[in-house]
């Protein structure tokens, strides 16, 4: 299948000046991201992970090589809402309702108002938050807010979703069953998943491919393509393939002196 990729990167690269000298976040970085596909970054802190994803949203502009998305430049595809961004917080406007937050990008657009009601009961009812809508932030849990988060994101139906560590901060038994619902909502709605994490068995559970970078400046020293099922109960987790997987991504992330106990 010779489809055109959605995000290509070649021999990216990204330089920031400052004043104790230049920092090189990112080194000739190649990867395509195909469509539908759910790509997990996994590597140390420093290694241009979220640098990365920023650059394919156009928040960072590269020093050297190329990115396009959706086979223009991430400039151009940020101008045609081709993706929604959710970041570490949820970000979400205290003295807006989660309906009224989930809404903002909607009336910014310039989306009807019938229009932005049905967009907003949809993706409630997709990140299960149905009934939430005139709860104010406060009045949720951290992992409430941030499905709300998601919600908004995906509140103009961008084909992409980038996620920079959206669950980070939670604590496991909530980032389980976020990771669970991501994925059931992933494979409702065929979207194409870049997820930055530094979760070794988040990014083995929840990915088609596991891209493993090294300490700055951030290079790709493994791209892994997972063996499992796209059905995946947690359990999955105790399985002889699933163990395996994670054992080649912790010798990715050793191989590139990333390894941190």
């Amino acid at each position: 299948m010779s489809e055109q990729p959605v995000v290509r990167a070649e021999t990216l690269s990204l330089t920031f000046q400052t004043n104790d000298g230049p920092v090189h976040a990112l080194k000739d970085v190649s990867l395509d991201v195909q469509k539908g596909d759910f790509v997990s970054f996994i590597g140390p802190s420093g290694c241009g992970k979220t640098t990365f994803l920023r650059c394919m949203a156009d928040l960072e502009h590269p020093t050297g090589g190329t990115i396009s998305v959706n086979g223009v430049s991430p400039g151009a595809a940020r101008s045609a809402r081709a993706y929604g961004y959710v970041f570490q917080a949820a970000g979400l406007y205290p003295w807006r309702t989660i309906g009224g937050n989930i809404r903002l990008p909607l009336e910014i657009m310039g989306y009807s108002r019938p229009d932005q009601d049905a967009r907003v009961s949809r993706v409630l009812e997709l990140v299960d938050l149905t009934g939430f809508e005139k709860k104010f932030p406060w009045q949720l849990s951290g992992g409430m807010q941030q499905r709300a988060s998601i919600a908004r994101a995906l509140a103009f139906d961008a084909d992409i979703l980038l996620m920079d560590e959206p669950f980070g901060a939670l604590d496991e038994i909530v980032r389980d069953h976020l990771n669970e619902q991501l994925l059931s909502l992933w494979d409702r709605t065929d979207k194409t998943i870049c997820f930055v994490t530094h979760s070794i068995p988040e990014a083995v559970y929840l990915s088609t491919r596991i891209v493993v970078m090294s300490p700055r400046p951030g290079r790709i020293t493994d791209v892994i393509e997972s063996p499992l099922p796209r059905e995946r109960p947690l359990d999955i987790r105790d399985t002889a393939e699933f163990l395996e997987v994670a054992h080649r991504v912790r010798e990715g992330l050793r191989a590139g002196h990333a390894y941190e106990g």
